[in-house]
């Protein structure tokens, strides 16, 4: 602490944020961001609409005490009920056992492990990665936990915090198996997304405390260091120009795109924006001087390996991120962010810079093909709208070849766009049910955030939320579910959210 109070830098840095928070104070920039909140809390907040959108639906409140949700819940801890028998009926065999009694003493610690699973499949490189190995590692976390329950009876699988919408969800998802044009073809997906739930069922349910939430987000923001590190030593040593990856018409000088440990430059900048926030949470959670410290190191490597992705959805996710982040802790701040992050464009690498300058611009071709993807999927959801064609990609590009191909004669391998992709494979009912989901868990999330009064549990909660809203923006131009493993983290970090809701009610409840 002694060397970082007498650090030049620490102390001009300090100095410069006191003189800016003073000008802050008396500028009229401020007067006018509070007039415009006060305007707003006066002629929104206690509007009809805000009522109607802040208030506890009638599924949620009827979901606690509803059927289903009993239903739900014995069918999900038959395994808990069987494992608590089997050590009731055989304790002697059991407890004389040096591998079960590990096992069941290792389950009660099942958030470091999720924790370790997250960082093993962030630093897997993509020629060792198999996507089963997520399947299996899913598996093998709630096979720990379940086994943890041997020796607790109070001990169990709950879904009460994830509202009736997820069993609206995985009933469609298991329509979308049964009712698919190959099943066969399905059944590869419909394990992906098995595995996707037990990471979110485990995010919840294996923490009972902040601090071990921190533990597992901890150890995937670790993991993700590890990729980030990579990714910008490929940018150091230089990556080879795919042309059909970044169009070189309009990117003139541009040099490869840095992927690290995956298979594309655009999957990488997705888990960045997905986990980079929640580094953020744990850096403003971090009770020490050292935790902040090395949440701070954390992001430089990867600030830099998203810049050089050259992912411009990344980029936008991003930036939303940091805003949705900025405002729910301080959205006075909001307005002096966007103005300095606009003055920091020219003071950005040149390549950097141009390719910023060709977001939206209509003769880039990964944009003329995205609207050709687009116009071939209106022509299938013509017949398939309300059913759906079946899960996963390999069913979807197998539909698209009895339609007209594409400009260049190549048919679709997938929608690049999550909700899109979401009505083809699972139909209009899906449709509705995955964005149910996600508005309920964004809403459920804010509800939390402003009800809590441990501020360390809402900075954690705004970095999940900000992440959440950033990898739903870049969903709308990328389908990020393609690579599996951008597919488990996006569930772990919809985990993160709600066991942040979980800690939440339990601490108002308390």
């Amino acid at each position: 602490m002694t060397m970082i109070q007498n650090s030049f830098i620490c102390c001009l840095l300090l100095s410069l944020r006191q003189r800016f928070s003073a000008l802050w104070e008396e500028s009229a920039a401020r007067q006018v961001c509070l007039n415009i909140g006060r305007w707003i809390q006066a002629k929104v907040g206690g509007s009809v609409i805000c009522d109607f959108v802040w208030r506890e639906g009638t599924l949620p409140r009827q979901w606690q005490d509803s059927l289903f949700r009993r239903l739900f819940t014995w069918v999900l801890n038959l395994p808990c009920a069987l494992v608590r028998w089997l050590h009731k009926v055989c304790g002697n065999l059991w407890d004389g056992s040096f591998i079960l009694r590990g096992l069941t003493a290792w389950g009660g610690s099942s958030f470091v492990f999720l924790g370790l699973f997250m960082l093993v499949m962030l630093v897997a490189p993509h020629s060792l990665w198999n996507n089963a190995y997520g399947f299996l590692g899913a598996v093998a976390v709630t096979a720990l936990f379940i086994l943890g329950c041997a020796a607790k009876p109070k001990r169990s699988l709950s879904v009460d915090v994830f509202g009736p919408y997820m069993l609206f969800y995985l009933l469609c998802i298991f329509y979308a198996l049964v009712c698919s044009l190959s099943t066969s073809l399905s059944i590869r997906f419909f394990l992906f997304h098995a595995a996707a739930f037990l990471l979110a069922l485990m995010a919840v349910n294996s923490v009972e405390r902040l601090d071990q939430l921190r533990v597992a987000i901890g150890l995937a923001v670790a993991g993700i260091t590890v990729a980030a590190v990579y990714g910008c030593y490929q940018g150091y040593v230089g990556v080879e120009v795919v042309a059909s990856l970044q169009d070189m018409a309009l990117n003139k000088g541009m040099p490869g795109r840095v992927y690290s440990l995956f298979d594309n430059a655009n999957n990488f900048a997705e888990l960045l924006v997905m986990l980079i926030p929640l580094d953020v949470g744990l850096l403003f959670s971090s009770k020490t001087w050292k935790g902040r410290l090395a949440c701070l190191v954390v992001l430089v490597p990867c600030i830099v390996s998203i810049g050089q992705t050259y992912s411009r959805s990344g980029w936008i996710g991003l930036a939303l991120a940091a805003c949705v982040f900025i405002a729910l802790v301080n959205w006075k701040l909001v307005p002096v962010m966007l103005v300095l992050g606009v003055c920091a464009i020219p003071f950005l690498p040149a390549t950097i810079y141009n390719r910023i300058l060709t977001i939206g611009n209509t003769k880039d071709s990964s944009t003329q093909y995205r609207f050709a993807i687009y116009e071939a999927t209106a022509n299938l959801m013509e017949d398939y709208w309300v059913r759906g064609v079946g899960l996963g990609t390999d069913v979807l590009k197998k539909a698209f070849a009895a339609y007209p191909t594409m400009f260049d004669g190549n048919s679709p391998t997938h929608t690049h766009n999550n909700y899109l992709q979401m009505w083809c494979e699972t139909g209009i009912a899906g449709f509705i049910a995955f964005l149910s989901l996600l508005l309920y868990t964004l809403k459920s999330g804010v509800k939390t955030f402003y009800g809590s009064k441990n501020k360390r549990l809402r900075y954690v909660l705004a970095g999940a939320v900000a992440a959440f809203c950033g990898i739903l923006v870049i969903s709308l131009a990328e389908y990020t579910w393609f690579y599996p493993r951008n597919m488990f983290t996006y569930w772990f970090l919809f985990g993160v959210i709600m066991a942040c809701v979980k800690l939440g009610r339990q601490e108002q409840a308390a």
